[in-house]
């Protein structure tokens, strides 16, 4: 029987880009609050990229993808003395556990998974242009999982699907070669995904509807003002819907002033308040709120130094506890004579 004293965690993203506030109640606060109380691994799963960015210009822009991230994780509040960042690639027996595993997944299991489709769409990718590296990028993410023996993975509720096969896969493994890998929970924060500032979908860095950390107040602002709302509100003075407007989903979530919320609510529905009045309280709240992450977003990203350090001793944590972890995982399987 496999036990632990606390929580395991493991969860991460793709180096892609800055964060943004998707990001933040997507996931990030959750793994503010689990720092303090179980061991947290959050990995720069750069491997992952590569599945749906592998030309020479796009690999080119890794590196700087890469600070950018750790950048992220630093400005919202994740401790590096605390949680152990760590870089994908940079860890050989990934590529050993990713094998293994794709020996005991079934082809089935992984293909009809929705949201290969939707990031070859993202990535403008055509059927018959997904690569084997992206179909088969659920059982590298169970890698990443497993490797780090999680009990939890915070993750959105897009993702749960991909917990599932970790999951299922640790199960067989178990079943196979004895009890090594406990079988991780999926952990979805109370917003498990935000509307984008169009309405369509959630917020996303490809969909072009984000709100990002590095955005200047006047970038929040436009992007506040040209936010979807009610479609048939076109004057002021129509009743306008509330509920599932994106509009009211921030001010629910990013302004702390409840009572003007509601008072906005209540005015919008009778047609009593116009748009500019509801969107200019929310640039101010998002701008308050973003201000001080973008300012230490900018300090952690001009030292590269810093978080080319952060994220090698990160990186040498997790490669000594993986490689240990493989060679039981051989030696179970019968093949020890693999080193």
């Amino acid at each position: 029987m496999f036990l632990q004293a606390r929580p395991t965690v493991l969860t991460g993203d793709r180096p892609t880009g800055i964060l943004h506030l998707g990001h933040y109640v997507g996931s990030i606060q959750k793994r503010l609050l689990l720092q303090s109380e179980a061991d947290c691994f959050f990995i720069v799963a750069d491997l992952h990229a590569m599945t749906t960015a592998f030309t020479k210009e796009e690999l080119s822009l890794l590196p700087g993808r890469i600070h950018d991230l750790v950048a992220s994780y630093l400005a919202f509040g994740i401790d590096p003395e605390k949680s152990v960042i760590y870089l994908q690639s940079g860890c050989p027996a990934i590529f050993k556990m990713n094998f293994l595993f794709q020996l005991i997944t079934s082809a089935n299991r992984v293909m009809g998974l929705p949201s290969i489709k939707e990031m070859a769409q993202n990535a403008k990718m055509e059927d018959e242009k997904i690569s084997f590296g992206l179909l088969s990028y659920p059982v590298l993410q169970s890698a990443d999982i497993l490797m780090s023996q999680a009990t939890l993975v915070p993750v959105g509720k897009d993702n749960v699907a991909h917990v599932e096969i970790a999951r299922d896969i640790a199960r067989r493994f178990n079943n196979l070669y004895g009890t090594l890998f406990p079988l991780p929970q999926e952990c979805l924060s109370q917003t498990p995904s935000l509307p984008g500032t169009d309405g369509k979908g959630k917020m996303s860095k490809s969909g072009g509807n984000a709100i990002f950390i590095s955005d200047d107040d006047e970038t929040i602002r436009k992007k506040v003002f040209n936010m979807y709302t009610d479609p048939n509100r076109v004057r002021s003075d129509i009743p306008g819907r509330v509920e599932g407007n994106p509009l009211f989903v921030y001010h629910d979530l990013f302004n702390s002033n409840l009572d003007e919320v509601e008072d906005f609510k209540v005015r919008y529905s009778k047609g009593k308040i116009g748009d500019v009045e509801v969107k200019k309280s929310l640039a101010h709240a998002l701008s308050n709120l973003i201000a001080p992450i973008r300012e230490r977003f900018h300090t952690y990203r001009k030292d590269t130094s810093l978080l080319d350090s952060i994220l090698k001793e990160g990186t040498n944590k997790m490669r000594v506890r993986s490689e240990e972890l493989v060679r039981d995982m051989f030696a179970r399987m019968g093949c020890s004579h693999f080193k």
